[in-house]
């Protein structure tokens, strides 16, 4: 085991817990015994950040800025951060510490497949906007978008899982469009809510999961 120090930053309940049973999960996995992931947890009051997602801001960088200003106390060798959308406004902040940055470790993912062509789900801001389209393109990796009323989908079942209020009827539909493109595309699950209950299909590559198990890699060092 490595002298490697992870801090985590808490934000939305739910999300962070996910990422924390992961973490520890995956760490007891390869550790065995009573083995728990060593980190610190700087939790911040969510309310203050997604109140300005999704869009990067003078704002939002003003409320982040000292958040990280206190991460550094920790003199943490890697930050996890348990919100794909957030690294979009990072990525400006000029961050000294290791980001364990869902994008970067994605694309290495799909270029370790040879796959030239992938389908990014996710909120809708994140499949309309620029930011993750040309980051994978900047590597020639074409994306493919959902359809209107299938984007309305699957940002309901993001915001239902949010919000604890998922049922049966929504995650269903939500499954069956994940076989259908899964027959014959790659799914990149772009959203933290939608990682927490993804179909289990080997077709599916989680930016969540893909930090997590880098996360175990590092520390393993």
């Amino acid at each position: 085991m490595s002298d490697s120090k992870l801090v985590v930053l808490g934000l939305g309940s739910r999300s962070t817990a996910f990422y924390l049973q992961a973490l520890n999960q995956e760490y007891n996995t390869k550790f065995g015994g009573y083995s728990t992931c060593p980190l610190v947890l700087y939790n911040t009051n969510f309310h203050a950040i997604n109140t300005l997602l999704p869009k990067p801001s003078k704002a939002l960088e003003t409320v982040l800025q000292p958040v990280f200003k206190s991460i550094q106390s920790f003199q943490a060798s890697h930050v996890l951060i348990p919100n794909i959308t957030l690294h979009e406004t990072i990525d400006g902040l000029l961050i000294p510490e290791q980001i364990i940055h869902p994008i970067h470790l994605t694309i290495n993912a799909i270029k370790a497949k040879q796959l030239k062509k992938v389908v990014v789900f996710g909120s809708i801001y994140t499949m309309t906007s620029h930011y993750i389209k040309d980051a994978f393109n900047a590597h020639n990796i074409d994306v493919i978008l959902p359809d209107a009323s299938e984007m309305h989908l699957i940002d309901s079942v993001r915001q239902a899982v949010y919000n604890h209020t998922e049922t049966k009827t929504l995650m269903d539909s939500y499954y069956k469009l994940c076989r259908t493109y899964a027959l014959k595309h790659t799914i990149i699950l772009a959203c933290t809510e939608l990682s927490i209950l993804k179909a289990k299909n080997n077709a599916i590559i989680d930016m969540a999961q893909l930090q997590i198990e880098n996360t175990i890699k590092l520390l393993s060092k």
